[in-house]
């Protein structure tokens, strides 16, 4: 009966860890719309909208400190909370990654973008889309689309690549264009941050099966 109660309150924690996942990749997606359409009244939004993601993970590790406490959990339940933490806390950064986007589309303003954005929405599409095939993932325990996962970042860090070349070149050619191109290179860098930390839920997915930490891709970039 112990044995159910604990895996009863572990799908209720999954559950939530879903609904923190998809409140991530929704606040990532408007961050970039944002962006495009220079609307600062929805970047306000995701700014105020990153505390609900803040609490979530609060609430999520309280649940787990408890579980720990009440349940006293053997080495392979422990993994599952563990790596329930970790992924959490991973969600939360990429949340303050989505509100560093939006206090960029703030400091942006209504000035015009230096170049038409291309790369960098299929950097935000692709790293949203890892991101929920990490979630699930996680929830079936399967480390063969964890390696697929890991393996995709290498796209979204090409196309860093080449926004960072393509933006340089803008600030060579007019030095005018220095700041706003900055301010792209810091929202391209944030998707790619992003995209990093999906992989470290890949890891755990492994950790999870495996029993073992290990690094399941090293970038070629």
């Amino acid at each position: 009966m112990a044995r159910e109660s604990f895996q009863i309150h572990i799908k209720e924690l999954e559950q939530e860890l879903i609904c923190m996942g998809e409140m991530v990749a929704m606040a990532v997606n408007c961050s970039i719309e944002a962006l495009k359409s220079h609307n600062i009244s929805d970047a306000e939004k995701i700014i105020s909208g990153d505390l609900l993601i803040n609490n979530k993970r609060w609430h999520i590790e309280e649940r787990c400190i408890n579980l720990i406490a009440t349940q006293q959990p053997v080495a392979s339940d422990l993994r599952d909370i563990i790596a329930i933490l970790s992924i959490i806390t991973d969600l939360e950064r990429m949340g303050d990654h989505a509100e560093g986007i939006a206090k960029i589309v703030i400091m942006l303003g209504s000035k015009p973008l230096v170049k038409p954005l291309i790369d960098i929405p299929r950097m935000a599409e692709k790293a949203i889309s890892m991101l929920r095939k990490s979630i699930e993932a996680f929830v079936k325990r399967d480390t063969n689309t964890a390696q697929v996962i890991c393996n995709e970042d290498d796209e979204v860090d090409a196309l860093y690549e080449q926004v960072y070349r393509e933006l340089l070149t803008y600030m060579i050619e007019d030095p005018k264009t220095i700041k706003r191109s900055t301010y792209l290179l810091w929202v391209a860098h944030d998707l790619e941050r992003i995209a990093d930390r999906v992989t470290n839920i890949c890891e755990r997915i492994v950790f999870l099966v495996a029993g073992k930490m290990e690094k399941i891709n090293v970038s070629k970039y």
